[in-house]
């Protein structure tokens, strides 16, 4: 995308919750974006309802509906997120687009042949599922080419808040075509609701998609760099273990909604979209109040003042049985749970670079669906043994543990540190090298202070977890027992195009770090770098001029390495 078209609006705004949409590409895209979600929420409403029906009220298949939508967000995410880091977003957007909108299609065609049952509901929905779970990650990383850095954190609460508006209506006016239109209407509208985001996605030409300078990474390999990231990421595990702590208890209230409204407030189904549009409303005026609340108080105080107030909320859900008081009650849940899954989602966006933030958010959406689809089948199974109350009390206390069992895991508030570094300058290379040459060994040699070790080894500690989570396998340190000034470094890369890789990966911030390591050495002629080809009989094909990969790479003294 072109700095100066694309954002040159947004440039001038101030940032602000609103200033993303200064950018006309974010404009277009959220706006449509209002569309596909309001359709895949009044589609919940009708699948759950329809499930009600379908099973005579059995507690674990209504919860099952929910289950079939985000198990394959869970079990997908990774691998879309793979996908969406090495192709074109737009494209790969447009595809996730059109599997769910074959499969609302299929659904509202057995609706009107009525031979729609329970079976072919869960594994249409589990299609669309697919679809939501291939869209999610790539949607999400392409905010990052639809706005400048220094508004995204408001273009992510304005996306949550997008999907918020359209659950304030969404679930209510699902409630009502299923009344006066029954399942077919639901479906067919929540198929049309996606053509606003193709024919978007469709005309988006303001930016155009370019391969990267090396070949993308296969993508089995690509999900697991995007697992060690994480491993490797402290910012960004703890974020996902707290996701999916939260995610698991608090999926009671969107699971068993239509169970509440059933049988303790003896309503139908539009009273069940009215509820659903309670949560929703609130979640609208959570996603206002993330900016504000970010800029004063601490992500992880935050966190637990939200937990603690929705625990309190659901505890709640058990004991009322009126519509009036529950209302309020649910307005105030979609808020603070809103304030809590915004938080998460901007953590995230924040701890990753641009190279693997498809996979980071891939991640985020399996944890938090995960959780959801675990959740759903838990509450499920308990409302059958127990009861729907007793089951909605259990999970509240559940909420309102989490800070109290996970407060050892605090939550960083993280500013955008990935900013790209500068290219790194060339590298000689006299050994003739495939792109699939390997492994690569790479040793580095420290002439440190013996007074400085300490501070050293503390430096080179981060250092570790840099290589690590852009790439180096077998990274180890070692001391020359005959010359105590003497250190090594040494890791390894599988081929020569993933160790090309790892070198563009380092972000300004993680040079940084590597700057400060060899400002430990003494040596005027600073640091020694040894490169080397492992098993080159194996790897290397011999003949004249058989270089794919010509001379590039760093300079002898580069802390890119």
């Amino acid at each position: 995308m072109s700095p100066t078209t694309s954002f040159e609006s947004a440039e001038k705004v101030r940032p602000g919750l609103l200033a993303p949409l200064a950018t006309p590409v974010f404009l277009r895209i959220w706006v449509a974006s209002m569309f596909s979600n309001t359709g895949l929420l009044i589609q919940g409403v009708g699948a759950a309802w329809a499930m009600v029906r379908l099973s005579g009220n059995n507690p674990v298949m209504v919860t099952l509906v929910q289950t079939a939508l985000f198990l394959p967000i869970m079990l997908l995410s990774m691998v879309a997120g793979a996908i969406a880091d090495a192709m074109d977003k737009r494209k790969v957007a447009l595809v996730a687009l059109g599997i769910s909108v074959a499969c609302a299609s299929a659904l509202a065609g057995l609706a009107i042949a009525d031979v729609l049952d329970a079976a072919l509901l869960l594994l249409f929905s589990f299609g669309i599922g697919i679809g939501t779970a291939i869209f999610g990650p790539t949607w999400q990383a392409a905010v990052s080419e639809q706005v400048p850095p220094r508004v995204l954190a408001q273009a992510v609460a304005l996306n949550s808040i997008s999907f918020n508006l359209a659950r304030s209506i969404g679930p209510a006016v699902g409630g009502a075509i299923v009344a006066l239109g029954g399942t077919f209407a639901v479906f067919s509208i929540n198929a049309l609701f996606y053509l606003p985001m193709i024919a978007v996605l469709l005309l988006w030409r303001e930016r155009s998609w370019t391969p990267g300078r090396l070949p993308p990474e296969r993508t089995g390999r690509a999900v697991r760099s995007g697992l060690r990231f994480i491993a490797h990421s402290p910012p960004v595990r703890t974020v996902l273990i707290r996701a999916f702590a939260i995610a698991v208890p608090g999926s009671s209230v969107s699971a068993l909604m239509p169970l509440i409204a059933h049988e303790r407030l003896g309503a139908g189904a539009q009273t069940f979209g009215i509820l659903l549009g309670a949560i929703g409303i609130g979640a609208i005026v959570g996603g206002t109040m993330v900016g504000y609340l970010r800029n004063r108080f601490a992500a992880n105080s935050i966190a637990a003042v939200c937990s603690f107030v929705y625990g309190t909320c659901v505890m709640a859900l058990a004991f009322i049985q009126s519509l009036a008081l529950i209302m309020p009650v649910l307005m105030v849940a979609g808020t603070v749970w809103m304030v809590t899954i915004t938080q998460f989602n901007i953590i995230a966006q924040l701890s990753a670079p641009r190279w693997v933030l498809g996979r980071v958010l891939a991640a985020y959406q399996a944890i938090i669906a995960g959780g959801l689809a675990f959740g759903s089948v838990l509450w499920g199974s308990i409302a059958h043994q127990m009861g729907v109350a007793n089951a909605v009390l259990i999970s509240g206390i559940a909420i309102f543990m989490v800070p109290l069992l996970f407060h050892r895991l605090r939550l960083t508030d993280v500013t955008d540190s990935h900013t790209p570094a500068v290219e790194l300058g060339d590298l000689d290379v006299a050994v003739p090298l495939q792109g699939r040459s390997g492994p690569i060994a790479i040793e580095i040699e420290y002439d440190v202070n013996p007074e400085s070790v300490v501070e050293f080894y503390h430096v080179m500690m981060e250092v570790e977890r840099v290589r690590a989570r852009n790439g180096a396998h077998d990274w180890f340190m070692a001391r020359n027992i005959s010359d105590e000034r003497l250190w090594v470094e040494r890791f390894q890369c599988p081929s020569w195009h993933d160790y090309l890789r790892l070198r563009d990966r380092n972000s300004q911030a993680e040079i940084d770090v590597m700057r400060q390591a060899i400002a430990f050495d003494r040596r005027p002629g600073g640091i020694v770098i040894r490169r080397w080809l492992v098993q080159p009989f194996g790897a290397v094909r011999w003949r004249q001029n058989p270089t794919e990969w010509g001379p590039t790479g760093i300079s002898a003294l580069s802390p890119g390495l």
